[in-house]
């Protein structure tokens, strides 16, 4: 199949296809005589799987080691075990920092109880002030927490 069929058929946009394929985590397709990738079946189920991963939030260093291991079935799953614990504690840490933000948001819309006109208003201040209404680790919450096994380029 051609690279929209296999678009159309796992639901996945054609440039997210060509960044796995970049990313090294989908296998190069065979091209016909003019060129165009043609997939098969392998690409289907590995594109599956990729997909799955990153509904679950995992990195995409995380997915090619789990692809790695999944390439060498006799190879015992501890690695794949160390993977999937190290991505429950990043999942923990940013419910800490879910919760954490949740805190200072809902602390710094208690600061403006009612209407009145921007120049008065108490979240404006706050956030102006930068205070202790202001996240420590403002972006930090939105960043992934994979340190090391995060790659250069964010998936789409």
């Amino acid at each position: 199949m051609k690279i929209g069929d296999l678009a159309h058929q796992t639901h996945t946009q054609v440039e997210t296809i060509r960044f796995y394929e970049r990313e090294g985590l989908l296998p190069e397709p065979a091209r016909t005589a003019t060129n165009y990738r043609i997939y098969d079946a392998q690409h289907v189920a590995r594109l599956a799987f990729i997909r799955h991963c990153r509904s679950l939030d995992m990195a995409l260093g995380e997915i090619r080691v789990l692809l790695k291991l999944q390439d060498a079935p006799a190879q015992s799953c501890d690695e794949v075990n160390r993977v999937l614990d190290e991505h429950i504690g990043h999942v923990a840490q940013r419910i800490d920092e879910l919760k954490s933000l949740k805190a200072q948001l809902t602390a710094l819309r208690s600061q403006c109880g009612q209407a009145q006109d921007t120049a008065r208003c108490g979240i404006l201040k706050g956030l102006s002030q930068g205070g202790s209404t202001s996240a420590p680790h403002a972006h930090q919450h939105l960043a992934s927490t994979h340190g090391r096994l995060q790659t250069k380029a964010r998936s789409p």
